[in-house]
């Protein structure tokens, strides 16, 4: 939320707190949830698994639910699982959007790995799957070898990576080659990708028609609130799901104006609020790219996991922002007509459309939330 946003809140009652209670927001930076940004790649981890694993589980994934765990097998080997208390049965009822953000894992993995030297073999689904849901099968077996190998150039901007969720700059265009180069770091899925007006406006449009079906559905809203994690100590005590910290959003909570009620209540100034903040950023996208498959196979969605997480770091690498808007790709019956608008604008030709994202240039974001990996280590 932008700093508009705020006072417009102000606007509608909103006083901010004064004194020492100003200073108290001041501090509200949940600097624990963000300590594994600067743990990654750090020198404690004499285990190159450990170090590949601290980029990893910086991955973008849908809701932050970060649905990974990992089993440590050996000394040169690691099972990746999927956490089944992590599904999003509403909005991701067949887990597709989780296996791809499974599949961004595997991609900084794979990155980090190579970067220090270690090449890596995975083999996908070794006990098989389900195309239905995810279970406690194994997603991939991971085994690291010494063989010569060179880091990624994409990778040197793993740190630097965000999900631009903000309004972009609508004065500023994106040049065709930006967006060429950009896209040529997918390397399996069908990138499409477009700044052309009439595109640009028509998947404004459906980017928060979708949005809005998926707010004014109740069951699929509350799957979203129910993650939300509001001030330093909920976001450091949750390090998933979707954070809302720092001075602005405690005043407003310190206030009464922001809490799990009144986002949930259509005449309040917090749901008014965010139903603005969402569609202004629909509103301001400057262009889209869009992943495609051919099938839709667990190991489609794990491949388009590995270029989305490539798409993010090129678009870093240029300057634009990314911000995953897929909401119109979701399989639930509400969303049934946009599905089949989408799929018949950015696949004519079939195929699955797996990622939609918005792009532009916007402000510098902050890191979202994420567990270290040492919470993510499990044994048999």
């Amino acid at each position: 939320m932008q700093r508009r946003k705020f006072l417009t809140l102000i606007g509608g009652g909103v006083v901010l707190a004064a004194g020492g209670a100003s200073a108290f927001v001041a501090t509200r930076t949940p600097t624990e949830a963000l300590a594994p940004w600067d743990a990654a790649g750090a020198a404690q981890y004499d285990d190159p698994r450990l170090h590949a694993l601290s980029y990893a589980v910086l991955a973008p994934n849908p809701h932050n639910r970060q649905p990974w765990k990992v089993k440590l097998r050996g000394a040169e080997a690691f099972e990746l699982y999927f956490d089944t208390d992590r599904q999003l049965p509403h909005t991701d009822p067949f887990d597709r959007q989780l296996t791809i953000g499974l599949g961004c894992f595997l991609e900084l993995m794979e990155m980090a790995a190579n970067s220090v030297g270690f090449a890596v073999a995975t083999e996908l689904f070794p006990a098989g799957h389900d195309p239905a849901a995810l279970d406690r099968r194994p997603v991939a077996h991971v085994t690291f070898s010494g063989a010569a190998t060179s880091a990624d150039p994409l990778f040197a901007y793993a740190l630097q990576r965000r999900s631009t969720k903000q309004p972009y700059d609508t004065t500023r265009p994106v040049p065709r080659d930006v967006l060429q180069r950009a896209m040529s770091a997918v390397r399996i899925a069908q990138a499409g990708g477009s700044t052309e007006a009439e595109l640009t406006q028509y998947l404004r449009d459906l980017t928060e028609q979708a949005l809005l079906i998926e707010i004014e559905t109740p069951h699929t809203y509350k799957e979203s609130v129910d993650l939300f994690r509001i001030g330093k100590a909920e976001v450091n005590a949750n390090p998933d799901g979707i954070s809302f910290s720092g001075p602005m959003f405690e005043s407003l909570r310190l206030a009464g104006v922001l809490s799990r009620e009144t986002v949930t209540d259509p005449s309040s100034v917090a749901y008014r609020g965010g139903i603005d903040a969402v569609t202004t950023n629909c509103r301001t996208s400057m262009g889209h790219i869009w992943l495609v498959t051919e099938t839709n196979t667990r190991l489609d969605q794990i491949a388009v996991g590995r270029d989305w997480l490539r798409l993010n770091l090129a678009t870093t690498r240029e300057g634009l922002g990314l911000h995953p808007m897929s909401q119109a790709l979701q399989e639930y019956p509400e969303m049934a007509a946009l599905y089949a608008d989408a799929h018949r604008r950015l696949a004519p030709d079939g195929g699955t459309v797996q990622m939609l994202g918005r792009i532009g240039y916007g402000p510098t974001v902050p890191a979202s939330p994420r567990w270290p990996i040492e919470a993510k280590l499990v044994s048999d």
